[in-house]
């Protein structure tokens, strides 16, 4: 395999275009797909959500689009993730390289899920097509660590968000709640939600602050705010005697919630209920 300085600045664009979906895709991968001919990039996409087009083929639709060079044909193709190779909700991209008659692919990272997990390049291979990787692994597996692990794995990939003083407090001395986090710290938090697929927090959280544990699209900072905000994490709340309030802030949106309890409250604590 030869990997040259061409490859690795067309693989990091790859990497950049997968990182536009990075709020939409879920419970997807985050891909980028780069064409390139005689040095130009001829057509290029990311995967915008799940249950539509993947990177490849918003790239190989750009490259048609562009009849100066002859499509995509005898193009290389860098892609962040190894193309798929089975049809789900859209068909194998694999398929689709083969067919746009690609000279060259070169990929970030082997699809750690069982349904492609190399067959995606074997079927490249046998078409006669050369293919080149993984290149620059560790940053294609940064892209997607949520997806990885739960491939790798079966377990989710959790992240722990405390808010606390330079010398480690939580409240005041007196016990009183405050807000220890800025605006800056706050959509941190909001971004990392809405890349969440799931949002755990104690009940004590709804007790003290009412907190919602939801994504709000004018915290975030982001262009695409709206469309971030558009599919809600899970929130699940870990109460053991089911003190929640039915009066609760966080039952005034129409996201899903999941409630938690240790299987010892009674029919009257139940009552209502769904």
């Amino acid at each position: 395999m030869t990997i040259s300085a061409v490859d690795f600045e067309f693989m990091a664009h790859a990497f950049r275009l997968a990182e536009r979906g990075l709020y939409t895709t879920m419970p997807n991968p985050r891909v980028g797909c780069v064409l390139v001919k005689d040095g130009q990039v001829v057509g290029e996409g990311w995967h915008i959500r799940a249950g539509e087009a993947h990177a490849e083929v918003h790239a190989l639709t750009a490259a048609g689009d562009s009849a100066v060079h002859d499509g995509a044909r005898g193009a290389t193709a860098y892609v962040s993730l190894e193309p798929c190779s089975h049809t789900g909700k859209t068909g194998p991209c694999s398929q689709a390289l083969i067919d746009a008659g690609i000279a060259r692919l070169v990929y970030g990272m082997e699809d750690p899920n069982p349904l492609v997990s190399g067959n995606g390049i074997a079927m490249v291979r046998a078409a006669g097509i050369q293919v080149d990787g993984p290149v620059m692994e560790d940053d294609a597996r940064a892209l997607n660590p949520g997806f990885v692990r739960r491939m790798e794995r079966k377990l989710p990939y959790v992240r722990c968000k405390m808010a606390m003083s330079i010398d480690g407090r939580t409240a005041m001395e007196s016990g009183e709640s405050k807000w220890i986090t800025g605006p800056k710290a706050r959509a941190d938090v909001q971004r990392l939600r809405a890349r969440s697929c799931a949002i755990i927090s104690g009940v004590d959280s709804i007790l003290q602050d009412n907190a919602s544990l939801t994504v709000r699209a004018d915290e975030l900072g982001l262009p695409n705010a709206e469309e971030a905000a558009a599919k809600q994490p899970l929130r699940v709340i870990l109460d053991s005697q089911l003190r929640i309030p039915r009066t609760a802030l966080m039952f005034k949106q129409a996201t899903p919630i999941l409630l938690v309890h240790n299987g010892k409250v009674d029919d009257a604590q139940l009552n209502g209920w769904p």
